[in-house]
């Protein structure tokens, strides 16, 4: 009975870290929105307005101040935080697959108000220059966010050759052949991002789903450390960095590397206590570790949470069977 019970979970528990982390790649803009003191602000409207489409979506901060939005379309958005008697703050911001860093927003009265973020650093935003080559950036973003990446790679080319130094342009240009399966092309895209950017958190995430897909899995891992320790780095409290953990864990899962995955996954739910798919893969890795205890409780939370999530069905068919052996 126990062993066809743990083989059920052994059986689908590799697909099951890729298909998780595959529901995971996607644009998640987490952020936080303060005053001019520095206090967080409850309940200030976020609004995201896509520049390349017509797509306006809101959000709303909790009493921290952050604010979390899933399932953007890749591509560039003019993000305003608003709280009336408080002011006002807008940024410019590339949203893309994976890990995003958190956005940071200052609500100040309208005529304290700061220049909209965006610029080329060390160019004025009045610029002919820096306004053509934003120009041509916004243009290789709607090719992206069309899926049309022979354009997006062409357009992401030429502005590497203009503007060298632009790590952006090297993420965006690494996109491009990456959803084109040209792994070799992305993966040197995102290096030099990298070089001129050492601490994009995304263009690590990248790294690590190209490197997990060959089988490279202590590439992968090393990339995902960076992308967890980067996305940590960009909150001074320690949060917004459960995606990357939760990816670094599957990476590690991946490569059967049980004992460091289990601590990945940790910091994930602990970064993070309402990431469901943690709390899961937590639970597969504590079997592959022979942790029932911890197992059932990580799978019990995951139900909580999510009790008709993707994994609901599979969870509620073999927990009971698990619970009576750990009682046992």
């Amino acid at each position: 009975m126990r062993t066809n019970l743990l083989r059920s979970f052994f059986g689908g528990a590799l697909l099951v870290a890729v298909v998780a982390a595959t529901a995971l790649a996607q644009p998640l803009a987490r952020g936080k929105v303060v005053d001019a003191t520095g206090k967080p602000v409850q309940d200030a409207v976020v609004q995201f307005v896509a520049q390349f489409v017509n797509l306006q979506r809101q959000a709303k901060t909790d009493s921290k101040g952050e604010f979390l939005m899933v399932g953007l379309p890749s591509g560039e958005y003019k993000i305003t935080a608003t709280k009336d008697g408080v002011g006002t703050s807008t940024i410019t911001q590339m949203l893309t697959q994976g890990q995003n860093p958190l956005m940071m927003l200052t609500l100040r009265p309208a005529a304290a108000a700061g220049p909209t973020v965006g610029a080329p650093a060390g160019e004025s935003a009045d610029s002919k220059a820096a306004q053509a080559l934003q120009v041509l950036a916004k243009t290789g973003s709607e090719h992206l966010a069309a899926g049309r990446n022979d354009d997006a790679i062409t357009v992401f080319s030429d502005l590497v050759t203009k503007a060298p130094t632009c790590a952006d342009c090297f993420f965006n240009l690494g996109v491009g052949h990456l959803n084109k399966k040209e792994l070799d092309k992305a993966e040197a895209a995102f290096k030099k991002s990298l070089e001129l950017k050492p601490d994009n958190a995304r263009a690590h995430t990248q790294l690590a789903g190209i490197y997990n897909s060959q089988r490279k899995f202590d590439l992968a891992a090393e990339a995902s450390a960076n992308a967890a320790k980067y996305s940590a780095g960009a909150d001074p409290a320690g949060g917004g960095n459960a995606e990357a953990l939760y990816n670094q864990g599957v990476t590690l899962f991946n490569g059967g590397k049980f004992a460091e995955a289990k601590t990945a996954f940790e910091g994930a739910t602990k970064a993070d206590p309402k990431l469901a798919l943690a709390h899961y893969q937590l639970g597969m890795t504590a079997l592959n570790l022979g942790d029932f205890n911890l197992a059932v409780s990580s799978l019990e939370m995951y139900l909580q949470l999510d009790p008709d999530g993707a994994k609901a069905a599979e969870v509620k068919a073999s927990l009971p069977a698990l619970q009576k052996m750990v009682k046992k």
